[in-house]
């Protein structure tokens, strides 16, 4: 931490000596592509005093402090004069992006007011209009306006797009499988590598340009997608010096300043998000076990079993402790400058959060059918109520570097995240399944440790005289996820007795390890040329990605024999309760390896993915545009690993290899200026992942959840029915869009759309019939997606000058799913339907929601005066609706997330000099709502499978720009 607070510090220093240079910045646009305009000419009116716009239709000019008028002209375009430009001394005056017509659309001249309004909603909305494909987005300068510290609280703004867990993103209602998150263009993992979403509250507004959701295929962006592609893009070339630092502070009635709070000892790194070493396995490799030393613990081989045993950490129950509010800090500098022909452009960003949540009364249960078909109540399997703490920290820094010439371009952007996450948590479990009915008392303490290392290298060279431009980028990525000393203990009560044994289960401490190297490339070349009088385009390239993954969790089983027990679970690692007890070769507390000597939870996983396309984009007419693109991907990945029987071992065998050609049509018809109707079709697919192909088994304490990978055999071979077959493949998607885009004025905008998908294969997280508690990834049957999109945006002037400030913004998507139910899983619900209950052959798509709804009114107080000056305020509202989680196998009926209504209040008000301070307030969840899931059958009463309460949050911020 210190470090890259050192580091920091210096760039800023180093920052502050780079005399800020007086003068204009801005970019030109071509007013019938959206597209930049190179080699436009910017001037003050009347002189010679000018310049000239690079490829990406930017300009820097230096000009004294004073009052200009500024003209932009192109050949072939008619000019634009921006009037009463104002310059001060040392600033640079940042200008809305200049459109340029053709000349044979408007003969002449126009002139405008200068206008410094940095928000560049307007590029967002030109992007969006003039895009070959559908998309949405969203810039920075939009959400840092009203308040939003980071990516994720802004995107449900966004038509169709919905948050999980304030962090992962998801289009049209789409779960995490069909929606891809990309980082300036290239595929990058996130913290959660089994996750196809990257988590986006990593992500400071301060480092962001703009974000873009595409909603339609094409062929340059990678196949594997459904609901959408969403690429981050971060600043490389700021048009000034900036420069700021934050600090912040959120409160939660349940969560903060509670002295019921339940943590324990960790190590005294945690709270930079990682683990000192105190967390160690004691032993990696010649571990004894048990059986082979319990007659002999004085030999060799005994007293390593012992000094194995004590060096577990002696800690196993939670403790109580006052938690603290949120807090973080963060700082950002960033500023180009520009000698002769050349541009040095730079960004670095260092942020730390550190947030406590306490979850009390926290709910998970486990529900099935009686055997009864009469009755319709769901019977309780296992439930355990309790409460559990959460501290999580993490860690983000940035650094990005840019030389721009005036036909070429590169970058370097290094990036790192250090998460550290600590739970503690203490519940009362009930437990009634197969016949043991029983009572007990569940300690949990969880550390995991997570990083991000990633490099960005890219380049983009424009060739002038033949209107060819190469595009490419080389990525490496190492991350890693250890979860080290989880710690599992169970105590039945028997009439206020502790016993620990096979029936309520035995203890277990477990060290989870994942690494993961990750190196993505990509070539893209693009040559416009002129058909019809119309601007075209032909792009092709490729794309090429290795990743390679080593896993490992081991599992020790504590066992206590006859040891006396008082329902501390600290006394089992007190020395007189070590094996043996009190000398006694029978007694005392001891330890099994259950990863020796077979453990399917060791794996190597490898893929090769090469990729190739080719598209044109072609305009036929000046209101026509049709892009086509083909897009190959051969998909090889490999894994080395078994079985838990051992019985299957595999050795770099192929697990999946996918050759798959991908065709995209995208067109645009615009009905005037403001109009555009839009439609296309693609095919896409969804891979299952690392952990989805493995033979893993994934326990997850806290919930008493266990994830199954999708190689094993689900099967009742005694009764004859396989559930599923372990051969997991990939989902192929058909894909169709049609949108109305209509754009009166810059504040208001309406879009009506629809959608269809078929589904060949989906992959979905189901049920494990021969194990109870478990899922598993499997192929289902086939499916089909209809959904409608409608997104309004409208600035409320129009109903009186009162209301010159405020603006309205809504979306709704609305989705109807369906699955074919395979044979199997057809059979299985009829024969366990309650009387009168009828099957049905189709059901709803696991992880589609229904609907999604984000609706919001916002102020801006920029032009006000008064206390209102320099004000911003939005109230967002969002829902998803239920949504079929994980689906019904046997007796075990089928689960939904519940809605959770969220609304959130931003205000944020900037003060000061030349207005470099701000300071917001920011209320999350006003409606104290629960995020929970359900079990749902025919004419029974709801069960909770998961139950919690985040409460209202409310957070404060401080800003200061240099």
């Amino acid at each position: 931490m210190k470090f890259f607070t050192t580091v920091f510090l210096v760039f800023v220093t180093v920052g502050q000596l780079i005399a800020q240079t007086s003068g204009i910045a801005g970019k030109v646009l071509d007013g019938a592509t959206g597209e930049p305009l190179f080699t436009a000419n910017v001037a003050v009116k009347g002189t010679t005093t000018g310049t000239t716009t690079d490829f990406d239709g930017k300009y820097v000019l230096n000009l004294d402090p004073g009052t200009y008028n500024i003209q932009y002209s192109f050949i072939g375009y008619a000019p634009v004069t921006i009037t009463g430009v104002e310059v001060k001394e040392g600033e640079k005056t940042v200008l809305n992006p200049v459109s340029l017509k053709q000349k044979s659309q408007q003969l002449k001249t126009y002139t405008v007011t200068a206008e410094s309004n940095k928000n560049s909603e307007t590029a967002i909305l030109t992007m969006k209009r003039k895009s070959e494909n559908l998309l949405d987005g969203i810039s920075s300068a939009s959400f840092k306006k009203i308040g939003d510290s980071d990516a994720a609280s802004s995107m449900k703004r966004v038509t169709g797009v919905s948050v999980q867990g304030g962090k992962y993103v998801y289009v049209r209602g789409l779960g995490d499988r069909y929606t891809k998150t990309m980082l300036n263009g290239l595929d990058v993992p996130g913290l959660d590598p089994d996750r196809n979403t990257l988590q986006m509250d990593i992500f400071p507004t301060d480092v962001i340009d703009n974000i873009v959701v595409n909603k339609s295929f094409v062929a340059n962006l990678p196949a594997d997608f459904t609901g959408g592609v969403v690429n981050i893009t971060t600043k490389s070339f700021p048009d000034e010096r900036e420069a700021g630092i934050s600090v912040s502070a959120g409160y939660n009635p349940n969560f903060h300043f509670n002295s019921d709070y339940l943590t324990y000892q960790g190590s005294s790194t945690d709270v930079l998000g990682f683990d000192n070493g105190k967390r160690d396995i004691p032993a990696e490799k010649n571990i004894p076990q048990f059986a082979d030393v319990v007659g002999s613990p004085d030999s060799e081989e005994g007293q390593r079993y012992r000094s194995i045993m004590n060096s577990f950490n002696p800690q196993m129950a939670t403790m109580k402790q006052m938690s603290l509010i949120d807090f973080g800090v963060g700082g950002h500098y960033g500023n180009q400058v520009k000698k002769e022909n050349v541009t040095l452009g730079y960004n670095f960003m260092l942020n730390y959060s550190n947030k406590t949540e306490f979850y009390e009364d926290a709910e998970y249960g486990r529900y099935g059918l009686s055997a009864d078909p009469d009755v319709y109540e769901m019977e309780t399997r296992e439930y355990q109520k309790g409460s559990f703490g959460v501290n999580n920290v993490l860690v983000s820094a940035m650094g990005g570097f840019a030389i721009k010439t005036d036909n070429a371009k590169y970058k370097l952007n290094l990036l790192h995240l250090q998460n550290g996450e600590s739970k503690a948590g203490r519940f009362i479990y009930e437990n009634s399944d197969q016949g043991a009915v029983f009572d007990a008392e569940q300690h949990n303490l969880e550390y995991s440790e997570r990083s991000l290392s990633n490099v960005l290298i890219s380049g983009e060279h424009f060739f002038e005289e033949s209107d060819w431009e190469l595009n490419w980028k080389l990525s490496p990525t190492y991350s890693s996820m250890d979860d080290p000393d989880i710690r599992f203990t169970r105590y039945q009560i028997r009439d206020n007795d502790y016993a620990i044994g096979t029936e309520v289960g035995f203890p277990q401490r477990i060290w989870r390890d994942l690494d993961e190297v990750n190196i993505s490339s990509k070539v893209d070349l693009k040559k416009d040329f002129t058909i019809l009088g119309g601007k075209s385009n032909l792009k092709f390239g490729g794309a090429y990605t290795y990743k390679e993954r080593d896993f490992t969790i081991r599992n020790f089983n504590i066992n206590v024999r006859n040891v006396p027990l008082t329902g501390d679970p600290d006394e089992l690692f007190y020395d007189e309760n070590l094996w043996p007890y009190q000398g006694n070769i029978n007694r005392g507390v001891s330890y099994d390896p259950i990863f020796i000597p077979t453990n399917p939870n060791d794996y190597n996983s490898n893929v090769n993915y090469a990729a190739a396309y080719v598209s044109s984009m072609i305009r036929p007419t000046t209101d026509l545009s049709v892009s086509l693109g083909l897009r190959m991907e051969n998909y090889v990945q490999r894994y080395t690993g078994q079985d838990q029987l051992g019985t299957r071992v595999l050795n770099n065998e192929e697990v999946l290899n996918d050759l798959g050609f991908y065709p995209s049509v995208n067109v645009t018809y615009a009905l005037n200026d403001k109009q555009n109707i839009r439609a296309s079709y693609s095919q896409t697919v969804a891979r299952p992942s690392f952990k989805e192909l493995s033979y893993a088994e994934i326990y997850d304490p806290l919930t008493g959840r266990t994830f199954i990978g999708g190689l094993f055999r689900d099967a009742d071979d005694a009764r004859g029915v396989e559930y599923w077959d372990g051969d997991l493949t990939s989902s192929y998607i058909q894909n169709v869009d049609l949108r109305w885009d209509f754009f009166p004025t810059y504040s208001q905008t309406v879009s009506v759309g629809a959608f269809y998908k078929s589904f060949d294969d989906p992959i979905e997280i189901v049920q494990f019939a021969t194990q109870a508690g478990a899922f598993q990834p499997r192929n289902v049957g086939d499916g089909e997606v209809y959904g409608a999109e409608v997104e309004l945006r409208q600035g409320l002037g129009i109903i009186t000058d009162k209301l010159e400030n405020w603006k309205a913004t809504a979306n709704v998507t609305l989705v109807e799913s369906r699955i074919r139910l395979s044979l199997t899983e057809y059979e299985s619900r009829v024969n366990n339907a309650r009387t009168g209950q009828e099957v049905d052959r189709y059901r709803d798509m696991a992880g589609q929601a229904p609907y999604i709804i984000n609706a919001g009114v916002s102020y801006s107080g920029t032009d006000s005066s008064g206390i209102f000056s320099n004000f911003d305020a939005a109230l967002f509202y969002n829902v998803q609706g239920p949504t079929l989680q994980y689906t019904s196998i046997v007796d075990r009926p089928d689960i939904y997330t519940v809605p959770f209504h969220s609304l959130n209040l931003n205000t944020s008000k900037k003060f000061g000099k030349d207005n470099q301070m701000q300071v917001g307030l920011k209320v999350s969840n006003i409606l104290n709502d629960y995020r929970e899931s359900v079990f749902k059958s025919y004419k029974a009463e709801d069960q909770y499978f998961t139950r919690l309460r985040p409460a209202t949050t409310i957070s404060a911020s401080f800003k200061y720009e240099f």
